[in-house]
């Protein structure tokens, strides 16, 4: 006797004229499809959607970096002239520059009554500080007036995503018009170190941080009112990593075949259920008939 391979078929059809449609059957099977497409396609808009997920550890993420954090910092003066604004910079490496120009630039306001300051500057990774002052000036004024508008301080890559949300420019509209004009102003900051890599693996190097401040009036050796921009930073040992990842396709296939298979399963007890009940009524109608 030949071999039937068909014996395998764990499928087995039932002829038509032995099945019974219904309206209920009918209901539920449009109903059950219904829901198939619904959940379809909710993950499939899941499975295209790139998922943002973060992580903290403890190292130096921007090892290639030498040390250095790129620093981009923008603001205005609006009641010191220009020749008058410098940048310091120094540091616990023993860094200590007065009047920083490289890659900076003055703006007059006012017709030359302020001044709008940009640079772009690098800092080492190491506790120190940078402040606009009149320190570099060959004269120093007798009442400068360090009222201000922070319009960006920002440090390492700009990170343009839509899925993160950090305090990567924390300062940015700061506003001090209405302060003291002879107050010297500290901001205190710590820098944590942030990692974007999206899902081609490559991966950009940011920095949030948070920012606290305080206003007071510091007098000099002589007397003199010497008003500053202080900001004062300090690296924290934690690292933030935000990675770019999508569904992997295995487990939408999964989930797929899981919510047809699960979707057809309960509603064919359900139809099972309801036809089974409406049989036996008829029974004990038929059964009060007699």
């Amino acid at each position: 006797m030949p071999f039937d391979f068909r014996r395998f078929d764990i499928y087995r059809k039932v002829p038509k004229d032995l099945t019974q449609p219904t309206y209920t059957g009918a209901i539920i099977s449009i109903c059950c499809c219904l829901f198939i497409l619904f959940l379809f396609l909710s993950e499939l808009t899941g499975f295209i959607t790139t998922e943002v997920v973060n992580e903290l550890y403890v190292d130096d993420p921007d090892k290639d970096s030498g040390g250095k954090i790129d620093v981009s910092l923008n603001i205005s003066l609006p009641n010191l002239h220009c020749e008058l604004v410098g940048l310091d910079i120094q540091d616990e490496m023993g860094r200590h520059e007065v009047g920083h120009i490289d890659n900076s630039m003055k703006i007059p306001l006012n017709n030359g009554v302020g001044c709008r300051f940009e640079g772009q500057f690098s800092i080492n990774k190491v506790p120190g500080n940078f402040h606009v002052s009149t320190h570099s000036a060959t004269a120093q004024p007798q009442n400068p007036d360090m009222t201000h508008v922070i319009h960006k301080l920002s440090f390492g890559d700009t990170l343009q995503v839509q899925n993160v949300h950090g305090a990567f420019n924390a300062l940015g509209g700061a506003d001090r018009l209405t302060s003291n004009p002879l107050a010297s102003h500290d901001y205190i900051l710590k820098i944590v170190p942030t990692v974007y890599e999206d899902k081609s693996g490559k991966q950009r190097y940011s920095y949030q941080y948070t920012v606290a401040n305080k206003e007071y009036v510091a007098y000099s050796h002589t007397g003199r009112i010497i008003p500053a921009i202080w900001f004062r930073y300090d690296l924290s040992p934690i690292t933030v990593k935000y990675t770019e990842r999508r569904q992997p396709l295995y487990r939408f296939i999964t989930t797929i075949c899981a919510i047809i298979g699960g979707t057809f399963t309960v509603a064919g007890i359900l139809d099972s259920c309801i036809f089974t009940a409406s049989e036996a009524w008829k029974k004990i109608q038929l059964g009060k008939m007699h």
